[in-house]
């Protein structure tokens, strides 16, 4: 599992498997937030699969599916307000952990400039230079 610490309460990760759901309850977070639609791939389990491992895991479970690099403003409002109301650790994950950050950076939960939050998803090892404008804007 690649966990990228973004911040003390928020990480992101590619893809998880539903085995990962209680280590993660283990490393102390408290939410997991899915950015993927299901059937992306072949092998990925479902949003309803991914829910009952983590609440079998005692974690809150979100699904803000988001694609082809659109990141519509109810999607980032939906993700703001659940970061804002989890009292503790998140996670959020999607394919490769690309829009998960995206959401992350768009949200702008700590009202950051736009090089700051695009020097956070580098150092979590993400390269939304792209969004700059978009940050700006």
């Amino acid at each position: 599992m690649d966990v990228r610490s973004v911040s003390d309460d928020f990480a992101v990760a590619p893809q998880l498997r539903l085995e990962d759901l209680s280590v993660l309850a283990k490393k102390g977070f408290v939410a997991v937030i899915c950015n993927r639609q299901d059937g992306e791939e072949p092998e990925q389990p479902t949003a309803s699969e991914m829910r009952d491992a983590a609440q079998a895991a005692g974690l809150a479970f979100h699904h803000i599916p988001v694609l082809g690099g659109k990141f519509p403003e109810p999607a980032v409002a939906a993700f703001k307000a659940i970061r804002l109301g989890t009292q503790g650790k998140a996670l959020a994950y999607c394919r490769t952990g690309t829009r998960s950050i995206t959401l992350e950076t768009l949200a702008n939960l700590h009202d950051l400039s736009a090089e700051e939050r695009i020097e956070v998803a580098r150092e979590a090892g993400y390269d939304l230079s792209a969004l700059a404008s978009r940050l700006r804007g």
